[in-house]
């Protein structure tokens, strides 16, 4: 029985779903929303949005490292990821302050041109991709994001922005989002 292939334009797509709709978010996000707080996290809408950003700069890390562990044994990759649940706390604790930073650095619009250019640095690599390498991935630490599962191909690696997106875009309270 072969694989199932994966289907680059489904991904591509939605990568490019985050990009437009990024894009209208800070468009239409006024000048109260920026600094108003979200809902279930501790950041303000700024921040969350930035967060969001970063979700998709860390696949660009994510994939090399799963290329590189993909072609390991099993093992290597399984206490890595052992090791980096063990480093939850501090890893949770500089993604917040992290966020909170990065949100002066990338201002408003600089934020969506980051985007852009990650985004558009993921359709290249996705565009590259052999049909066989998206099987090809390792252990992840689970501790560290709810979508992140045990082990992730770089099928979902591919995936996780669009996820990762999602998940926050519902925690934003922009005006005209309510």
């Amino acid at each position: 029985m072969s694989e199932p292939t994966t289907n680059r334009a489904d991904l591509a797509a939605d990568l490019e779903r985050a990009r437009i709709d990024l894009h209208h978010l800070v468009d239409i996000a006024t000048d109260d929303d920026w600094s108003r707080l979200t809902s279930g996290t501790r950041w303000t809408n700024e921040q969350l949005l930035f967060h969001m950003v970063f979700g998709c700069m860390i696949v660009q890390r994510l994939l090399m490292l799963a290329r590189l562990f993909g072609r390991l044994p099993p093992f290597i990759s399984r206490g890595f990821a052992r090791i980096l649940n063990a480093a939850t706390p501090p890893f949770h604790a500089i993604n917040y302050y992290g966020s909170c930073l990065a949100a002066h650095v990338y201002s408003r619009r600089r934020m969506a041109a980051k985007l852009d250019r990650v985004i558009n640095s993921l359709q290249r690599s996705l565009n590259r991709e052999r049909d066989n390498a998206f099987r090809r991935g390792m252990y992840y630490p689970t501790r560290w994001d709810p979508y992140f599962r045990e082990y992730m191909t770089l099928a979902d690696i591919y995936r996780y922005p669009g996820q990762h997106y999602d998940h926050h875009r519902r925690q934003l309270t922009l005006t005209k989002l309510t």
